[in-house]
């Protein structure tokens, strides 16, 4: 019971994890971290990722324009691109060994402890790359909000709000650290038993030489 119990802990986790890293490869992409409703015009909306601005028209339809230069990026587009980029790597390690010390894998059955520090390690790796995910999509949205509310602004200018790809960064992110932590749990619970079986076999031994004579008198 034990053992089917782990099992669905390190699928679920592994699961988790993978959806995690897909939403986090999708929202490193999606031009919609910031939305622009503009009130002089509502049929033009105004898209903003991390690679270029889209504006959307009724009758045109989208076009989107990439960024010139990586330097005239405000700090908190630039450093986002850099943890996102490292939220994505580290997940793709996090997977490929977590992947490796499954228990329902047959490759390593006879080498149960290394399994079990490849769950340790992917866990490690996934817990962070989730928090390389939410860093920059939080830090984006409190620099959305400072500038929304920021009363130097005249009120005529548009104000740029939430994008869909914040929301689903912030999903990315805690389905990361939540996968992360359902295989570290996992590896933990893997190592019980083993402590256990070992502990049974230590006291068994000075048995052992009773055994050898036929009798259960240690004196004869």
């Amino acid at each position: 019971m034990a053992l089917v119990f782990r099992t669905a802990m390190q699928l679920v986790g592994l699961s988790l994890s993978l959806l995690g890293w897909v939403l986090s490869i999708i929202t490193t992409y999606l031009p919609h971290w910031k939305n622009l409703n503009l009130d002089l015009n509502e049929m033009e909306n105004w898209t903003m990722g991390l690679w270029k601005t889209c504006v959307i028209q009724e009758e045109v339809g989208r076009q989107c324009k990439d960024f010139d230069s990586f330097l005239a990026l405000p700090a908190e587009l630039r450093i986002s691109r850099i943890l996102m980029f490292l939220s994505n790597g580290l997940g793709f390690l996090g997977l490929l060994v977590s992947g490796l010390g499954l228990d329902c894998l047959r490759a390593g059955q006879r080498q149960q402890d290394l399994k079990t520090r490849l769950l340790i390690l992917g866990g490690i790796l996934l817990w962070t790359s989730g928090v390389a995910a939410l860093v920059p999509v939080s830090w984006v949205a409190h620099i959305t909000v400072q500038e929304f509310w920021d009363e130097t602004i005249p009120e005529i200018v548009p104000r740029w709000e939430f994008g869909e790809a914040l929301f689903l960064g912030w999903f990315a992110g805690f389905s990361l650290l939540l996968g992360g932590c359902l295989l570290h749990c996992a590896a933990c619970s893997a190592s019980a038993p083993g402590a256990s079986g070992r502990y049974a076999v230590a006291e068994m031994r000075p048995q052992c030489p009773y055994l050898e004579n036929g009798t259960a008198d240690p004196q004869v």
